[in-house]
């Protein structure tokens, strides 16, 4: 029987634990993001990377898992809307990541796309170096994961490493094709794929770490010759292998954390996901929320120990809570600071400020740039207007 390596993980619910160090492991890391996608699925204007999950552009979500791992340089594939996804990066990806910009054209698959992704990669020392790849939607993805796929690649000297998923139903998945000794032999479309394969029920996740040396040279032979007449970065995968190179997988014990989002029902899916690990998070860290399944809390907002959230309570944006504070019921606060031991009761808030130890609600509205002062009683049905000059 097939034995195959798996993502050792912590608790059920935990994060997934990175392996033990390797050898190569100070091998200088760099990354190629795939973001050029129109994304049609999505019905919408707005490119898909950058379409919002708890607060959050979906591809900063991806970048945020990179900021963690030790990357020298990032390389990010604009394509639709690449001017949008740019700038939005260029203002909010993390401070401390250097990202290179390339745009790919002409929309002629994944294999293109990190065949351009790569020309943002300077060649400027004979260094080793290895590269993960990954798409700009799969948002789930934890650090710890990517970190295991690189030090797995690095301990079994692999040509390219695979992340790769177990799931109920492939449809719409690349199936992974096992060889000798369990190595990964080749990577096949559903499209392409024959009833046997079709039957195999592990599947790419679209997320790699390939040694940059034999990279641009496998994607230089691959060929559009299949069902959708593109150039497949998978099928660098049976290039690699046939070239000698050993292909490694790696399974993730949950397929959740690399789902992609294509569409918004996907989208609603991610973010209940997030939410969970968001609200589980902040619990961890000393926050009581009454009903954490009716608790929404934006991936930007800073909660202080000892802060009590009640049901309905929806934080957007960059809030920050003080310790001590009480929000809810049904509360609405956007991009709002609330300091300590303030009671905030069935109130709307848009980018006010709630002093210390204030008392405000029910049923009030605090207008854009408007204050509470500390200690201050707000009466219920009141609205707070920001003072004039």
């Amino acid at each position: 029987m097939r034995t195959r390596t798996l993502l050792a993980t912590g608790s059920a619910r935990g994060p997934p634990q990175a392996v033990k160090n390797g050898p190569m492991e100070q091998r200088r890391l760099s990354a190629v993001v795939l973001a050029a996608g129109e994304g049609t699925r999505m019905r919408s204007e707005r490119p898909k990377p950058l379409h919002l999950l708890c607060g959050r552009p979906m591809i900063l979500h991806v970048l945020d898992a990179m900021a963690e791992i030790d990357v020298t340089r990032v390389v990010v594939v604009v394509g639709h809307r690449a001017e949008w996804v740019t700038k939005t990066l260029v203002q909010h990806a993390p401070p401390s990541m250097h990202i290179e910009f390339v745009e790919q054209e002409t929309q002629a698959g994944t294999g293109d796309a990190l065949a351009v992704g790569l020309t943002g990669l300077p060649d400027d020392d004979n260094e080793e170096e290895d590269v993960v790849v990954l798409p700009g939607d799969t948002p789930l993805l934890r650090p710890q994961t990517l970190a295991a796929l690189v030090r797995h690649h690095r301990a079994a000297g692999a040509g390219a490493t695979l992340l790769t998923a177990e799931v109920e139903d492939p449809r719409g998945y690349g199936r992974v094709v096992h060889g000798k000794d369990d190595v990964v032999c080749r990577v096949v479309e559903e499209a392409d794929a024959t009833d046997e394969e079709q039957a195999i029920t592990e599947v790419n996740t679209s997320i790699y770490c390939f040694r940059r040396s034999i990279l641009a040279p496998a994607l230089r032979r691959l060929s559009p010759a299949n069902a959708l007449g593109e150039y497949y970065l998978t099928d660098s995968v049976s290039v690699l292998y046939s070239a000698g190179y050993r292909v490694q997988s790696l399974l993730l014990p949950d397929s959740m954390e690399a789902a992609g989002v294509n569409d918004r029902a996907q989208l609603a899916v991610a973010e209940a996901e997030l939410r969970d690990r968001i609200n589980e998070r902040w619990m961890r860290r000393g926050v009581t929320m009454w009903d954490p399944e009716r608790t929404y809390v934006d991936a930007g907002v800073q909660l202080a120990p000892d802060v009590s959230l009640l049901p309905g309570v929806i934080l957007r944006g960059h809030c920050v809570v003080g310790e001590g504070s009480e929000i809810g019921p049904n509360c609405v606060l956007t991009e709002t600071t609330v300091g300590r031991r303030a009671t905030v009761i069935e109130t709307t808030c848009d980018r006010g400020t709630i002093g210390d130890g204030a008392l405000i609600g029910p049923y009030c509205v605090v207008r854009p740039g408007a204050e509470v002062a500390p200690g201050a009683v707000v009466a219920p049905h009141s609205v707070v207007e920001p003072l004039e000059g």
